[in-house]
């Protein structure tokens, strides 16, 4: 095993620039997960850190090595990829013995790490059959299994669940998070999927447009996002958003809104800009509440959304779509009035211009 450093990375195809001096660092044995949109960069990223891309500038070291010029097969790592990319020819055991056979390791200790391999991953009664015969599920760990018995320092996951339902997606989740917590190998994964981000992480890689928005542990992330992007996209529902002007009174400092509506400012808000800046007010869906008349948001109910556990309002206020979470069943319709309270241990407050993060409770 072996940490990870990426120190100013930048990469260039052509004159398009699409990462812009990432620098990050992963700790021998951690799960670290790149999320972001479409785009934002964790996949070149992730490649350049396979040795599948060139670095235009910058180092990234595995262990104490920088690895800018080493061949892929020379950098000990092992790489699961969204399509599996098996052999159809081969069957479990081959498939998942062939870097060793290639390795021309001996034959004793290719069986060992295969027999050792399938029963973490649970394979040990599909060794011989072919990977048409496999469910999905029964692929990607396959995949994992190729990648395990090459008992690399860092495992590298592009988007493995991506060709998954979503009910599978969710059991390999929890299989993958556990297989980590067995091997404690240091693995980077990249997802865009903010939920698997959320659940598997112990550090999480918040990208945008090639750079990291924000870094940290998930809770944190999610409790106290950097700026607007992270705040928005971190989060499912994502948080709510109402531009706003702050406002310093004497009772403290507020947060005024297009229909002349007040509602407490953040904690911090009163020394984070002068009265009268535009701001962005935000709040989780599941940190509103039901008040009564003349209380909080008054919104006007638009959807309603029963999802089982929870159900899902969406209600307009100022021409602004908000979405509120309830645990309790409610009768909601469309066009009931409702006054959302935000719980006030829960608030953000953001630069309306630069989107940067001015105050949280």
């Amino acid at each position: 095993m072996a940490s990870v450093q990426i120190r100013d990375v930048q990469k260039y195809f052509g004159g398009t620039q699409v990462i812009r001096g990432v620098n990050i660092d992963i700790k021998d044995g951690e799960f670290a997960v790149l999320v972001g949109p479409s785009g934002c960069g964790k996949s070149t990223l992730l490649r350049m850190l396979a040795g599948l891309e060139e670095i235009t500038h910058g180092d990234i070291l595995i262990g104490d090595k920088v690895v800018n010029n080493v061949q892929p097969k020379e950098r000990d790592i092992a790489m699961v990829f969204q399509n599996y990319a098996l052999y159809p020819h081969m069957t479990v055991y081959d498939n998942m013995a062939f870097s060793l056979i290639l390795a021309r390791s001996d034959k004793a200790v290719i069986k060992q790490r295969v027999d050792k391999a399938s029963e973490v991953l649970g394979l040990g009664s599909l060794l011989q059959r072919y990977p048409r015969q496999l469910s999905g599920g029964q692929r990607q760990r396959v995949a994992m299994g190729r990648a395990i018995v090459r008992d690399p320092q860092v495992f590298l996951f592009d988007e493995p669940l991506s060709n998954l339902d979503a009910k599978l997606r969710v059991q390999m989740r929890a299989e993958i998070k556990a297989l980590h917590q067995r091997l404690r190998t240091t693995s980077v994964y990249v997802t865009h999927d903010q939920i698997e981000a959320m659940t598997m992480a112990d550090q999480i890689v918040v990208m945008h447009d090639g750079i990291v928005e924000q870094h940290g542990k998930p809770l944190h992330i999610y409790d106290h996002p950097a700026n607007l992007f992270v705040a928005g996209f971190i989060g499912s529902p994502a948080m709510n958003f109402i531009p706003g002007v702050l406002r310093h009174r004497p009772e403290g400092p507020q947060l005024e809104f297009a229909d002349g509506t007040f509602l407490p400012a953040p904690v911090g808000a009163a020394g984070a800009a002068a009265d009268g800046h535009k701001v962005v007010y935000g709040v989780r869906p599941e940190h509103l509440s039901i008040g009564p008349p003349g209380s909080g948001l008054k919104s006007v109910v638009s959807v309603v959304e029963p999802t089982g556990a929870n159900t899902e309002v969406y209600s307009r206020f100022c021409g602004i779509d908000i979405i509120s979470i309830f645990r309790e069943r409610h009768d909601f319709a469309a066009g009931d009035t409702l006054h959302l309270v935000p719980d006030p241990g829960h608030t953000h407050l953001f630069d309306a211009e630069s989107g940067k993060a001015l105050a949280q409770a």
